[in-house]
This record gives C-alpha cells, structure tokens and sequence, in this order.
C-alpha cells in the first residue's frame, strides 16, 4: 500500500473541521482536490472512513481508528523534519575528526573550540591515531574528516587527500647536552644517541627512520611512545634527544642539511557529501591553513 502524505495531512484536516469546503479553504485547496485526496485515500485503505451526512463528515470506526495512527505517523515525520532543519542549521548533530599527535594536541583544538563557540549544539568528538589509522576511519565512516601526513603517490581509494600546512620536525635535547643551546645539528652528530622515538610503524616515524637511514646514522631508540608531551618530558628527564613538531615547542634544532619537512593533509571520503557540520568545520580548516 502506498499512501502520499497529501492526502493523510487532508484527512486529518477533514476529520478536525468536519466538513469539506471548510478543511479546502484552511488547506489552500479547491474541494474536489479534497474530495478526490479522501476518495484515493479510502481506495488504498480499503475501507470507509468517512460517513457524508447533512451535518457534514463523520468519522466512521475505521476512521476513527486510522486518524488516530495517522496523527501519530504525521507527527513523528513533523518531527523528523525539524531534526533535519536543526542539522542543516548546525543547531544539532555530530562531528568526529580524527589526527596524529601534532594536528590532536596543537592544530585541531583551537579550531574546535572555535567552532564549539559558534555552533554549542554539536557534539564533538576529536581522536588521536596515526595517519594509517585515521585514513582507515575516514574510510569507514567512524571519522568525518582527518588530518593526516601527506601519503606518498595517490591518494587511497575513495578518499581525497588536500594539502593543508607544512610542517617541519625539530630536535630537541636534554638541558646540559652537548647540542644545548644550538640552533642547528648535522645528521652524524646523532649517530649512536639514544633517542625518545614516536611509536613505529606511524608516519612520523618512518620520516624520521628514512632520513637516519639514508644518511647512515644509527641511533639507540630507548623507548617509543605517541603522545608529544611524553616526548618532551621524557627529553627533560635525559632518557634521550627526540624530534616533535615546530608546532608543539618554542626552540628546537633544525637539521642543518635541509630541514626535515613533511606536509599534513585534510582526508576526507570522496564518494560522499560532507554533513553540515563538516562543511562548516572545514571552512574554519581552510581559513587557519
């Protein structure tokens, strides 16, 4: 049975004014409009659901019956609709962005709180995986949009990877090491330091791996952890020298042979249209690139 929603929104006009020309002049339409809405309704339905008298119209039983489930059925679409003005509006809904360490702890939070600010009604989720992992849940839906070291090559299949800052890595070290103080170290100065490395297999890593390796220097790598701070911290306490990201520290040591630069990317699903609130926090994305 397939029954438009015309007709119900009619019928219950009908069934609450009793009468047919007085429920087309409150509806906008003419009466055999009316008339012809009832008469397709009852058709579908099977059943009378109006009986016509002198006095008007008169809820059969089975009228009385159907108005009941079809104010229940037209109230929960009503409903439905306002949920998806207030999403469209951002009144209401979801955001979940997924990071590595830099984009987690030092770029994604000052933008959410922004966007927190002008639209309280979304809820907000922000996860912190490396760029494996968060590409995965981009892909998967779990994620609306991440930031992610730029891949090399093309981008995965069906999600599309925007360049959107430049990054670049610093050295830092202990108080009293022997590069403290300096603002540049050469790539053999490092050979058989330990080292306070971000977990492998994440990209950063294999950044930092590839550029030791292609050089020959080898290092300790006395323990490995994800979070920045832990990074710092543990430098602090001289476990070792460590590299983070100029975003997260105010002095640091650039590599004096060029820098150790890589690029961080917006990835997001290229088969789908972002939500509302995507659109809007990527706005915000852009604007602070």
């Amino acid at each position: 049975m397939s029954i438009e929603i015309g007709p119900l929104r009619t019928f219950v006009r009908v069934a609450e004014l009793g009468h047919v020309t007085r429920a087309a002049a409150s509806l906008g339409l003419t009466q055999p409009a009316v008339s012809g809405h009832l008469a397709r309704l009852e058709e579908a339905v099977g059943q009378s659901l109006f009986d016509r008298t002198s006095r008007g119209m008169v809820l059969t039983e089975a009228g009385r019956v159907w108005l009941v489930h079809v104010t229940a059925a037209l109230s929960r679409l009503d409903e439905g609709k306002r949920a998806l003005d207030e999403l469209s509006g951002l009144a209401r809904g979801r955001l979940a962005v997924g990071g590595g360490a830099t984009a987690a702890t030092y770029l994604l939070p000052p933008l959410l709180e922004r966007f927190h600010k002008k639209y309280p009604g979304i809820h907000l989720l922000l996860r912190e995986q490396g760029s494996r992992a968060v590409m995965d849940g981009v892909a998967a839906g779990a994620l609306d949009l991440g930031v992610v070291t730029t891949p090399d090559g093309e981008a995965p299949d069906g999600l599309t990877v925007t360049p959107w800052v430049d990054d670049e890595l610093l050295l830092v070290v202990p108080p009293g090491h022997r590069l403290h103080g300096r603002d540049v170290f050469r790539w053999r100065e490092l050979d058989g330091e330990p080292i306070v490395a971000f977990e492998a297999g994440t990209a950063v890593r294999a950044l930092i791996d590839g550029a030791l390796a292609s050089r020959g220097v080898v290092v300790d790598v006395v323990v490995e952890v994800r979070a920045i701070e832990s990074i710092q911290r543990m430098v602090a306490l001289g476990m070792g020298v460590g590299f983070v990201s100029r975003h997260a520290v105010a002095g640091g040591l650039r590599v004096e042979e060029g820098g150790l630069a890589r690029q961080l990317a917006l990835v997001q699903r290229s088969d789908l249209a972002p939500s509302a609130a995507a659109r809007a926090f990527l706005g915000l994305v852009r604007d602070a690139g």
